[in-house]
């Protein structure tokens, strides 16, 4: 199923076993607020330090709950929003029928769990 929207959208994953949702906005969203305080020298320094503490999480072997800091660390040294979207009624609407056919196909895999109005195989 090939989105009208693909930046905005539900899909099957490529082996077909779970649904893969794409909302570029919250990664532009993340990038820009980066840049924005990337451009003052005092924020600048907090987010480099941020980035490295986040890169030695990623890069070593991370002890519970320290990856999770360091991503928190480099959202506030960023002055991140929460990472959410407002989502249209249209495109609301949209997405609720792109999930509903990855659900259907998905749901081949286990038949107890059929959609609503969905029978099994006679």
């Amino acid at each position: 199923m090939n989105s009208n929207k693909p930046s905005l959208s539900f899909n099957l994953g490529s082996n077909g076993l779970h649904s893969v949702l794409r909302v570029d906005q919250i990664r532009n969203d993340t990038l820009i607020q980066l840049v924005q305080h990337w451009a003052e020298p005092r924020d600048r320094d907090a987010i480099i330090d941020a980035l490295d503490e986040l890169a030695a999480v990623v890069t070593g072997v991370a002890r519970e709950g320290e990856l999770d800091a360091a991503i928190e660390q480099v959202e506030d040294a960023c002055g991140m929003d929460t990472a959410q979207v407002e989502v249209s009624i249209p495109d609301t609407r949209r997405l609720l029928d792109e999930l509903t056919v990855v659900a259907r196909r998905l749901s081949r895999f286990n038949p107890k769990r059929l959609m609503p109005g969905q029978r099994g195989a006679a």
